[in-house]
């Protein structure tokens, strides 16, 4: 019997155990091998169980309909032919985790995966699979937790240690220690400069505390590492464009968008559509409106909410057609997204994310396009505190919150959009974004003193010397 890297037991031959640990490699650097590194172990040894669990996840983790479809598929015809006593108890867990998350029941295989974690430490997919589920669930306690009660398993000379050490920065970004996330994060970049999860971590922490020079100085130095051949790509580049849209450059973050974000000709992908949608909601929210791009993102969408899978995409999607003007769009998928509750079965993750704030987050942005800002109210403000069940990090829900706060503005209610930008101030005192929302109320209020004072408090979190090296190297590209 053949054992992994980290010395676990697996029934598999030895080049089968060998190319399943490069996929486990390509997994933990994110690299646009990984589907064929995978499939290699695959083909190198067919009855590992190993690889096909790890097919089973990687489809599961693109939020992609018609790749959970077929990754189902191939799962029950391999478990037909296969004799699972041959297993060990280890490979048996995986089988029956990939089988409850295919039939629908996420949070049920986040726990599974977590109760296997406890007895093998060193199973580093089950904590990188575990991680990404608490990740769309968001729950930041069990993806900090996940990874600390492992890490003590774990030597700083193992391979995949800073790996491990990113994921739990990112952890307790979401948990909200900022302090020890950045060290962290810093460490695992300084042992591993292709760990694009440790960047992002430590990006989060800027962006979390409005340290808008420091985060775009930080990605400036490393844009070689996360701009290279790996799935983190986009994302990166959109908190680059985060950092620039708090900076007061609209024209950056959309050439980001062009060049990165959403290429001419780009094959979309579920989880870099939700980046790209997004991003010109953020814009949108400030008066600039570029259907034309939000059109393409409304079609890109359109084969991806054929099935519901996860309410987080079905969210995105809405943003992307009423961006677009096809409000009908919007509409029909919220009806469809509707009657797919009627039908779902128990166990379901995903009809529950639907429910308890997919759809009242979808209704509450078609009210937004519609221009009825009270209704947007009514439809966030009971499920505010809930947001965070149906996935995401803060940052990506954030464009929730900035839509309510807007609705807040349009609307008049002003007490509302006090509360909501008072808390976002103690929470981020140095966001250009805050004081310029509290000088927009105080102008509406009649106050223009106060106004410009808030304005003048804005800019002098913004730093005018700026040079957004990575961007300039890739425009000119």
């Amino acid at each position: 019997m053949a054992s992994d890297r980290q010395g676990l037991p697996m029934t598999a031959s030895v080049a089968g155990a060998t190319h399943y640990d490069d996929a486990v490699a390509s997994l933990l650097e994110f690299r646009f091998d990984l589907s064929d590194a995978v499939q290699q172990a695959i083909e190198v040894d067919p009855a590992q169980p190993m690889a096909r669990v790890f097919s089973a996840y990687l489809r599961l983790l693109s939020t992609e309909p018609a790749e959970v479809e077929d990754g189902r598929r191939e799962f029950a015809s391999w478990q037909d032919v296969s004799d699972v006593s041959r297993f060990t108890d280890r490979e048996r867990a995986h089988v029956a985790i990939a089988s409850v998350w295919l039939d629908g029941d996420l949070l049920g295989a986040g726990r599974l995966l977590r109760t296997l974690s406890a007895e093998y430490p060193r199973d580093i997919l089950a904590l990188a699979v575990g991680h990404q589920i608490d990740f769309f669930s968001g729950d930041a306690t069990t993806l900090r937790d996940r990874i600390g009660s492992a890490l003590p398993a774990w030597s700083p000379s193992d391979p995949s240690y800073s790996y491990l050490l990113g994921m739990y920065a990112f952890g307790l970004e979401e948990s909200g220690d900022y302090g020890q996330s950045e060290a962290l994060g810093r460490q695992a970049v300084e042992i591993s400069a292709t760990d694009v999860w440790g960047i992002h971590a430590v990006v989060h922490t800027y962006e979390m505390s409005a340290r808008v020079d420091e985060g775009l100085r930080f990605l400036d130095e490393r844009v070689e590492e996360f701009d290279g051949g790996n799935f983190f790509r986009v994302h990166n580049w959109w908190h680059y464009c985060l950092f620039a849209l708090e900076a007061g450059r609209p024209d950056l973050a959309l050439s980001v968008f062009d060049a990165v974000l959403r290429p001419p000709d780009s094959a979309p992908a579920a989880m870099e559509l939700l980046d790209a949608t997004a991003l010109l909601w953020r814009l949108l929210l400030e008066g600039e409106v570029h259907e034309d791009r939000f059109a393409l993102l409304s079609g890109d969408w359109l084969p991806f909410m054929e099935l519901p899978y996860y309410a987080f995409n079905d969210v995105h999607a809405v943003m992307a057609h009423v961006g677009a003007g096809r409000l009908d769009a919007a509409e029909a998928l919220i009806v469809e997204r509707t009657h797919y509750l009627e039908l779902a079965e128990p166990g379901h993750s995903n009809a529950m994310f639907t429910s308890e704030v997919g759809l009242p987050v979808c209704r509450a942005l078609l009210s937004f396009g519609r221009g009825r800002y009270d209704e947007v109210l009514t439809h966030l403000l009971p499920i505010r505190q809930q947001l965070h069940t149906f996935g995401g990090s803060h940052a990506q829900r954030d464009v929730i919150e900035r839509t309510l706060l807007e609705a807040a503005l349009r609307s008049g209610s002003h007490q509302v959009a006090r509360h909501l930008i008072d808390e976002r101030i103690e929470r981020r005192p140095a966001s250009p974004y805050a004081w310029h929302k509290l000088a927009s109320l105080e102008l509406a209020q009649g106050n223009a003193d106060g106004a410009a004072l808030d304005r003048a408090r804005a800019e002098s979190f913004t730093d005018d010397t700026a040079s957004f090296g990575a961007v300039s190297r890739l425009v000119a590209c």
